[in-house]
């Protein structure tokens, strides 16, 4: 090999990466706490990213569908407001959505929760009831409880230093709730910030964006990562289209199922429940939670065969209507979409059953459209592959 200037580089290159793994599998804790740092101080640009990203969807439609009318088009107060008013249209959409669920479901929710706490004394009383009857019944039972020789200060000792100990638990579990609400809350406010600014300019950042590609990176690389990259948009977009109408197909399903077995509450619940489906994993629980415990006032048993009914559904639409709902529109087989979701939540958990088939579709067209370049340079017929 020669040792011009070119080759020099990535000897140096290949040793400096080398050196630098080397460091940060030694020192591996220090880096993931620097890594945590450091997201931690891009959290609000992050969060920002994601709304914008979800707000984009809506946005397109609007500016394509609305403004994109031949009576409004060429006309300079229409291009100067379109894009403010479809960011505007997008967020009110999105709030409305939040705001519906939430007007539907807490108003019920709390009136159930003042229901059950109305009978929180007559299920006591109830239970004083039952023990009686038990001690009356089985007087042997009662002298057995009055021969036990329980040292009372030594319990209530224990249980003081108990109470004790666990509200000092609690005052800390508080404060570090609190605090980190906060720093959400603030995360959400400068995100929603970022997410405007992104949404309004994200024509001139992604021309910077290829600026920065091409001043540094070979022109076919650089056209690379911009193909990449759009391919990535296209693919996280049909995924958040995909996740939406799988939502609404299992909110629709519950409530027809609901009406079939004259389960209470039918189309709130049902409205929980195809919303929380947006929520990965545990969207599922929160919906049947709450589902059961506004049916349980009504009647338990019902609350019982709700969650019954509400498993054999989800159990149905996570097998059968997801994987073909989302995997059509990211372009992915049914059989990867319940893969990339395994795989992505037995290795990041929640995250990653939420970015697991948005990842797979993507190396998926990447790398099918590297083996069919693959093949055609090598000449390979498609015969002796397409039989």
């Amino acid at each position: 090999m020669n040792l011009d200037k070119k080759n020099i580089w990535k000897i140096l290159g290949i040793i400096t990466f080398g050196i630098v793994l080397y460091f940060a599998l030694n020192q591996f804790d220090s880096v993931m706490n620097f890594i945590r740092f450091f997201v931690g101080l891009l959290m609000p640009v992050i969060v920002g990213i994601c709304i914008a990203f979800v707000a984009n969807v809506p946005l397109r439609f609007f500016e394509r569908k609305l403004f994109g009318l031949k009576a409004l088009q060429g006309k300079k107060y229409i291009e100067k407001f379109k894009r403010p008013f479809s960011i505007t249209l997008s967020f009110l959409l999105i709030l409305g959505i939040i705001l519906f669920v939430i007007f539907m479901v807490v108003p019920e929710f709390a009136r159930t929760l003042a229901a059950l706490t109305e009978r929180i004394p007559e299920f006591f009383r109830q239970v004083q009831g039952k023990v009686n009857e038990l001690l009356s019944e089985y007087p042997e039972l009662a002298s057995s409880v009055i021969a036990l020789d329980l040292d009372w200060n030594n319990i209530g000792t224990k249980v003081l230093e108990f109470v004790q100990s666990g509200a000092s638990s609690v005052l800390n579990s508080t404060v570090t709730v609190a605090t980190s609400v906060f720093s959400a809350a603030f995360n959400l406010v400068i995100g929603f910030v970022f997410a405007i600014y992104f949404l309004y300019d994200k024509e001139t950042l992604i021309r910077q964006l290829k600026q920065i590609l091409y001043a540094y990176f070979s022109e076919k690389r650089g056209d690379y990562l911009i193909y990449v990259g759009k391919v990535s948009n296209k693919v996280f977009s049909n995924f958040i289209t995909g996740q939406c109408t799988d939502a609404v197909i299992l909110g629709v399903l519950c409530y027809i199922g609901m009406l079939i077995f004259q389960f209470p509450y039918a189309l709130m619940i049902s409205v929980l429940v195809g919303f929380t489906a947006l929520i990965p994993v545990f969207g599922a629980f929160i919906g049947a939670f709450i589902g059961a415990f506004l049916i349980l006032v009504t009647d338990p048993i019902l609350a019982v065969w709700f969650i019954i009914y509400l498993v054999v559904l989800q159990q149905i639409e996570g097998n059968l209507i997801y994987p073909r709902v989302v995997g059509t529109s990211v372009g992915l087989p049914a059989l990867w979409v319940l893969f990339a979701v395994t795989v992505g939540g037995s290795a990041m958990g929640v995250l990653g059953m939420l970015i697991g088939v948005p990842l797979c579709s993507l190396a998926y067209t990447l790398f099918r459209e590297a083996i069919y370049g693959r093949l055609e340079f090598r000449k390979i017929e498609k015969e002796k592959f397409m039989q």
